[in-house]
Protein backbone atom coordinates (compact mmCIF):
# COMPACT_ATOMS: atom_id res chain seq x y z
CA UNK A 1 0.00 0.00 0.00
CA UNK A 2 1.27 3.67 -0.66
CA UNK A 3 0.75 6.16 1.93
CA UNK A 4 1.08 9.89 1.87
CA UNK A 5 0.63 12.53 4.50
CA UNK A 6 -2.71 14.89 4.20
CA UNK A 7 -1.46 18.29 3.67
CA UNK A 8 -1.01 20.75 6.90
CA UNK A 9 -2.09 18.08 8.80
CA UNK A 10 0.48 15.45 9.77
CA UNK A 11 -2.43 12.85 9.02
CA UNK A 12 -0.61 9.39 7.26
CA UNK A 13 -3.09 8.33 5.19
CA UNK A 14 -3.37 4.81 2.82
CA UNK A 15 -3.54 6.27 -1.07
CA UNK A 16 -6.24 3.96 -1.13
CA UNK A 17 -9.27 4.37 1.21
CA UNK A 18 -12.25 2.24 2.25
CA UNK A 19 -15.82 3.64 1.20
CA UNK A 20 -18.27 2.50 3.18
CA UNK A 21 -21.55 4.62 1.66
CA UNK A 22 -22.86 1.20 0.15
CA UNK A 23 -21.93 -0.19 3.64
CA UNK A 24 -24.77 1.92 5.49
CA UNK A 25 -27.26 0.08 2.68
CA UNK A 26 -29.04 2.80 1.85
CA UNK A 27 -29.60 3.58 -2.01
CA UNK A 28 -27.43 0.12 -2.70
CA UNK A 29 -30.31 -2.34 -1.98
CA UNK A 30 -29.25 -2.68 1.93
CA UNK A 31 -26.47 -4.39 3.49
CA UNK A 32 -25.38 -7.59 5.24
CA UNK A 33 -23.68 -6.80 8.40
CA UNK A 34 -21.25 -9.61 9.02
CA UNK A 35 -20.06 -9.33 5.07
CA UNK A 36 -19.47 -5.36 6.18
CA UNK A 37 -17.00 -6.39 9.25
CA UNK A 38 -15.37 -8.95 7.18
CA UNK A 39 -15.23 -5.89 4.18
CA UNK A 40 -13.36 -3.92 6.49
CA UNK A 41 -11.22 -6.50 8.27
CA UNK A 42 -9.55 -7.63 4.52
CA UNK A 43 -9.05 -3.73 3.94
CA UNK A 44 -6.95 -3.68 7.08
CA UNK A 45 -5.07 -6.81 6.32
CA UNK A 46 -3.97 -5.22 2.81
CA UNK A 47 -2.67 -1.95 4.99
CA UNK A 48 -5.66 0.04 4.05
CA UNK A 49 -5.29 2.52 6.97
CA UNK A 50 -7.87 5.34 6.30
CA UNK A 51 -11.99 4.20 6.42
CA UNK A 52 -14.01 7.26 5.31
CA UNK A 53 -17.81 6.91 6.41
CA UNK A 54 -20.34 9.21 6.73
CA UNK A 55 -23.42 9.91 9.38
CA UNK A 56 -25.90 9.67 6.81
CA UNK A 57 -24.76 6.37 5.22
CA UNK A 58 -28.03 3.91 6.52
CA UNK A 59 -28.20 6.95 9.00
CA UNK A 60 -25.62 5.87 11.25
CA UNK A 61 -25.59 2.37 10.60
CA UNK A 62 -22.61 2.97 8.56
CA UNK A 63 -20.33 4.04 11.50
CA UNK A 64 -21.69 1.35 13.68
CA UNK A 65 -20.19 -0.93 11.53
CA UNK A 66 -17.04 0.51 11.14
CA UNK A 67 -16.55 0.63 15.23
CA UNK A 68 -17.68 -2.75 15.52
CA UNK A 69 -15.04 -4.12 13.05
CA UNK A 70 -12.57 -1.97 14.64
CA UNK A 71 -13.82 -3.37 17.76
CA UNK A 72 -13.00 -6.79 16.51
CA UNK A 73 -9.82 -6.70 14.65
CA UNK A 74 -8.53 -4.77 18.11
CA UNK A 75 -6.84 -2.05 15.99
CA UNK A 76 -5.16 0.25 17.69
CA UNK A 77 -6.71 3.92 17.60
CA UNK A 78 -3.24 5.59 16.35
CA UNK A 79 -3.50 2.91 13.28
CA UNK A 80 -6.05 3.63 11.62
CA UNK A 81 -7.84 6.99 9.86
CA UNK A 82 -11.15 7.70 10.06
CA UNK A 83 -13.03 10.05 8.23
CA UNK A 84 -16.53 10.81 8.42
CA UNK A 85 -19.11 13.61 7.19
CA UNK A 86 -21.75 15.69 8.86
CA UNK A 87 -23.81 18.15 7.22
CA UNK A 88 -27.13 16.13 6.44
CA UNK A 89 -30.32 15.66 8.37
CA UNK A 90 -33.23 13.04 8.04
CA UNK A 91 -36.18 11.59 9.34
CA UNK A 92 -37.74 8.27 10.21
CA UNK A 93 -39.06 7.93 6.80
CA UNK A 94 -35.80 8.18 5.43
CA UNK A 95 -36.53 11.60 3.75
CA UNK A 96 -32.50 13.31 3.51
CA UNK A 97 -32.00 17.28 3.23
CA UNK A 98 -28.96 19.60 3.95
CA UNK A 99 -28.42 21.22 7.07
CA UNK A 100 -25.04 22.42 8.06
CA UNK A 101 -26.00 25.04 10.19
CA UNK A 102 -23.80 24.98 13.79
CA UNK A 103 -26.25 23.53 15.87
CA UNK A 104 -26.86 20.67 13.46
CA UNK A 105 -22.88 19.98 13.36
CA UNK A 106 -22.53 19.79 16.64
CA UNK A 107 -25.34 17.49 17.45
CA UNK A 108 -23.45 15.47 14.93
CA UNK A 109 -20.53 14.97 15.80
CA UNK A 110 -21.15 13.96 19.43
CA UNK A 111 -23.64 10.99 17.73
CA UNK A 112 -20.90 10.08 15.48
CA UNK A 113 -17.75 10.40 17.86
CA UNK A 114 -20.72 7.70 19.71
CA UNK A 115 -21.10 5.29 17.07
CA UNK A 116 -17.40 5.50 15.99
CA UNK A 117 -16.39 5.00 19.80
CA UNK A 118 -13.79 7.21 19.40
CA UNK A 119 -12.74 10.63 21.22
CA UNK A 120 -11.34 12.75 17.79
CA UNK A 121 -12.19 12.29 14.16
CA UNK A 122 -9.15 12.07 11.98
CA UNK A 123 -10.92 13.81 8.89
CA UNK A 124 -14.34 15.64 9.43
CA UNK A 125 -15.63 16.57 6.52
CA UNK A 126 -19.21 18.48 5.50
CA UNK A 127 -21.17 16.14 3.39
CA UNK A 128 -23.36 18.80 0.93
CA UNK A 129 -23.05 22.49 0.30
CA UNK A 130 -25.94 23.47 2.22
CA UNK A 131 -27.55 26.52 0.88
CA UNK A 132 -29.65 27.84 3.73
CA UNK A 133 -26.40 28.33 5.99
CA UNK A 134 -23.46 30.42 5.24
CA UNK A 135 -20.48 29.03 4.56
CA UNK A 136 -18.37 30.77 7.30
CA UNK A 137 -20.98 30.04 9.81
CA UNK A 138 -20.09 26.37 9.03
CA UNK A 139 -16.75 26.71 9.26
CA UNK A 140 -16.53 28.58 11.97
CA UNK A 141 -18.15 25.73 13.81
CA UNK A 142 -15.44 23.52 12.42
CA UNK A 143 -12.33 25.33 14.15
CA UNK A 144 -14.12 24.97 17.44
CA UNK A 145 -14.28 21.35 16.82
CA UNK A 146 -11.00 21.45 16.43
CA UNK A 147 -10.07 23.38 19.45
CA UNK A 148 -12.13 21.29 21.57
CA UNK A 149 -10.29 18.17 20.27
CA UNK A 150 -12.72 16.11 18.79
CA UNK A 151 -11.99 17.33 14.72
CA UNK A 152 -8.42 17.04 13.70
CA UNK A 153 -8.74 17.90 10.01
CA UNK A 154 -11.53 20.27 8.39
CA UNK A 155 -12.49 19.09 5.23
CA UNK A 156 -15.65 19.38 2.71
CA UNK A 157 -17.43 17.23 0.08
CA UNK A 158 -18.46 18.25 -3.42
CA UNK A 159 -17.69 22.37 -2.96
CA UNK A 160 -16.73 24.07 -5.97
CA UNK A 161 -14.18 26.64 -6.29
CA UNK A 162 -16.07 29.85 -4.80
CA UNK A 163 -17.43 27.86 -1.79
CA UNK A 164 -13.89 26.41 -0.82
CA UNK A 165 -12.59 30.49 -1.15
CA UNK A 166 -15.89 31.20 1.29
CA UNK A 167 -14.23 29.01 3.48
CA UNK A 168 -10.80 29.73 3.54
CA UNK A 169 -11.80 33.02 4.43
CA UNK A 170 -12.49 31.83 7.92
CA UNK A 171 -10.82 28.20 8.38
CA UNK A 172 -8.12 26.25 7.17
CA UNK A 173 -9.34 23.78 4.38
CA UNK A 174 -7.54 20.49 4.78
CA UNK A 175 -9.11 18.49 2.20
CA UNK A 176 -12.08 18.43 -0.63
CA UNK A 177 -13.89 14.68 -1.31
CA UNK A 178 -15.12 15.24 -4.76
CA UNK A 179 -16.51 12.81 -7.15
CA UNK A 180 -13.48 11.81 -9.98
CA UNK A 181 -13.22 9.05 -12.80
CA UNK A 182 -12.79 8.30 -15.46
CA UNK A 183 -16.33 8.45 -16.58
CA UNK A 184 -16.46 11.99 -14.57
CA UNK A 185 -13.45 14.26 -14.64
CA UNK A 186 -15.83 17.20 -14.06
CA UNK A 187 -13.44 18.56 -11.39
CA UNK A 188 -10.25 19.08 -13.72
CA UNK A 189 -11.55 22.37 -15.25
CA UNK A 190 -11.60 24.14 -11.50
CA UNK A 191 -11.45 22.28 -8.46
CA UNK A 192 -8.70 20.24 -9.04
CA UNK A 193 -6.00 23.32 -9.93
CA UNK A 194 -7.12 24.99 -7.44
CA UNK A 195 -6.87 22.49 -4.74
CA UNK A 196 -2.99 21.78 -6.10
CA UNK A 197 -2.78 25.27 -5.88
CA UNK A 198 -3.80 26.05 -2.10
CA UNK A 199 -2.07 22.72 -0.75
CA UNK A 200 -5.77 21.38 -0.36
CA UNK A 201 -5.81 17.43 -0.17
CA UNK A 202 -8.05 15.49 -2.72
CA UNK A 203 -9.93 12.54 -1.59
CA UNK A 204 -11.32 11.49 -4.57
CA UNK A 205 -14.52 8.96 -4.74
CA UNK A 206 -15.72 7.14 -7.26
CA UNK A 207 -13.22 6.53 -8.83
CA UNK A 208 -14.46 2.84 -10.00
CA UNK A 209 -18.13 4.78 -11.44
CA UNK A 210 -20.72 2.89 -8.75
CA UNK A 211 -18.75 -0.23 -10.21
CA UNK A 212 -18.91 0.65 -13.98
CA UNK A 213 -15.21 0.29 -14.39
CA UNK A 214 -14.80 -3.19 -11.93
CA UNK A 215 -15.61 -4.45 -15.38
CA UNK A 216 -18.07 -6.88 -13.78
CA UNK A 217 -21.46 -5.92 -15.47
CA UNK A 218 -23.04 -6.98 -18.60
CA UNK A 219 -26.44 -5.20 -20.71
CA UNK A 220 -28.20 -7.56 -18.68
CA UNK A 221 -27.06 -6.59 -15.57
CA UNK A 222 -30.36 -5.22 -13.36
CA UNK A 223 -30.58 -3.52 -9.83
CA UNK A 224 -32.23 -4.48 -6.71
CA UNK A 225 -35.30 -2.79 -5.53
CA UNK A 226 -33.64 0.71 -3.14
CA UNK A 227 -30.24 0.53 -5.70
CA UNK A 228 -30.52 4.26 -6.96
CA UNK A 229 -28.35 3.16 -10.23
CA UNK A 230 -31.65 1.81 -11.29
CA UNK A 231 -32.16 5.66 -12.32
CA UNK A 232 -29.04 6.89 -12.78
CA UNK A 233 -29.11 7.80 -16.65
CA UNK A 234 -25.30 6.06 -17.09
CA UNK A 235 -26.62 2.63 -16.10
CA UNK A 236 -29.65 2.95 -18.82
CA UNK A 237 -30.15 2.38 -22.23
CA UNK A 238 -27.60 3.05 -25.19
CA UNK A 239 -25.64 5.60 -22.89
CA UNK A 240 -24.80 1.89 -20.80
CA UNK A 241 -24.13 0.16 -23.12
CA UNK A 242 -21.85 3.14 -24.90
CA UNK A 243 -20.37 2.74 -21.58
CA UNK A 244 -20.03 -1.03 -20.99
CA UNK A 245 -17.80 -0.43 -24.80
CA UNK A 246 -15.64 1.74 -22.90
CA UNK A 247 -14.93 -0.87 -19.96
CA UNK A 248 -14.41 -3.56 -22.40
CA UNK A 249 -11.69 -1.17 -24.10
CA UNK A 250 -10.00 -0.19 -20.67
CA UNK A 251 -10.09 -4.30 -20.31
CA UNK A 252 -8.52 -4.97 -22.46
CA UNK A 253 -5.78 -2.31 -21.94
CA UNK A 254 -5.54 -3.49 -18.30
CA UNK A 255 -4.87 -7.17 -19.57
CA UNK A 256 -2.04 -6.34 -21.83
CA UNK A 257 -0.37 -4.87 -18.26
CA UNK A 258 -1.38 -7.61 -15.91
CA UNK A 259 -4.14 -5.56 -14.38
CA UNK A 260 -7.79 -5.76 -14.01
CA UNK A 261 -9.42 -2.74 -15.12
CA UNK A 262 -10.40 -1.70 -11.68
CA UNK A 263 -6.58 -1.16 -10.61
CA UNK A 264 -6.27 0.50 -14.03
CA UNK A 265 -8.93 3.00 -13.19
CA UNK A 266 -7.96 3.44 -9.71
CA UNK A 267 -4.06 3.96 -10.78
CA UNK A 268 -5.60 6.78 -13.38
CA UNK A 269 -7.17 8.78 -10.60
CA UNK A 270 -4.06 8.03 -8.05
CA UNK A 271 -1.82 9.56 -10.44
CA UNK A 272 -3.72 12.34 -11.85
CA UNK A 273 -1.21 15.56 -9.90
CA UNK A 274 -3.45 16.97 -6.83
CA UNK A 275 -5.47 13.69 -5.68
CA UNK A 276 -4.35 12.76 -2.16
CA UNK A 277 -6.93 9.97 -1.85
CA UNK A 278 -9.10 7.19 -4.01
CA UNK A 279 -12.11 5.68 -2.56
CA UNK A 280 -12.67 2.14 -3.27
CA UNK A 281 -16.03 0.99 -1.92
CA UNK A 282 -16.86 -2.32 -0.61
CA UNK A 283 -19.35 -3.92 0.98
CA UNK A 284 -18.49 -7.67 1.27
CA UNK A 285 -15.20 -9.46 1.64
CA UNK A 286 -13.26 -10.28 -2.05
CA UNK A 287 -14.40 -6.88 -3.68
CA UNK A 288 -11.64 -4.96 -1.72
CA UNK A 289 -8.83 -7.49 -2.64
CA UNK A 290 -7.62 -5.99 -5.99
CA UNK A 291 -6.74 -2.40 -4.39
CA UNK A 292 -3.29 -4.79 -3.47
CA UNK A 293 -2.79 -4.38 -7.15
CA UNK A 294 -3.30 -0.45 -7.34
CA UNK A 295 0.28 0.37 -5.44
CA UNK A 296 3.88 0.59 -6.48
CA UNK A 297 3.11 1.21 -10.14
CA UNK A 298 2.35 4.03 -12.36
CA UNK A 299 0.74 4.41 -15.44
CA UNK A 300 3.31 5.44 -18.53
CA UNK A 301 2.83 8.28 -21.44
CA UNK A 302 1.70 5.42 -23.69
CA UNK A 303 -0.84 3.76 -21.58
CA UNK A 304 -2.08 7.34 -20.47
CA UNK A 305 -2.55 7.95 -24.58
CA UNK A 306 -4.48 4.88 -25.35
CA UNK A 307 -6.55 5.69 -22.10
CA UNK A 308 -7.63 9.00 -23.48
CA UNK A 309 -8.44 7.40 -26.82
CA UNK A 310 -10.69 5.37 -25.39
CA UNK A 311 -12.47 7.54 -23.52
CA UNK A 312 -13.10 10.04 -26.28
CA UNK A 313 -17.20 10.29 -27.12
CA UNK A 314 -17.70 8.16 -29.94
Amino acid sequence: MEYTILDGTGIRVSRVALGTWAIGGWLWGGTDVGDAVRAIHEALDMGITTIDTAAVYGFGLSEEIVARALAEKKVARDQVVIATKCGMEWDDKENVWRNSSPSRIRKEVEESLRRLRVETIDIYQVHWPDPKTPIAETAEVFVQLQREGKIRALGVSNYDVQQMDEWRKVAPLHSNQPPYSLFDRRIEADVLPYCRQHGIGVLAYSPLARGLLTGKFTEATTFPPGDSRADEPRFQGEAFRRNLRKVEQLKSLAAELGKTVAQLAVRWVLDQPGVTVALWGARRPGQIAEAAGVAGWTLTDDVRQKIEAIMRPE
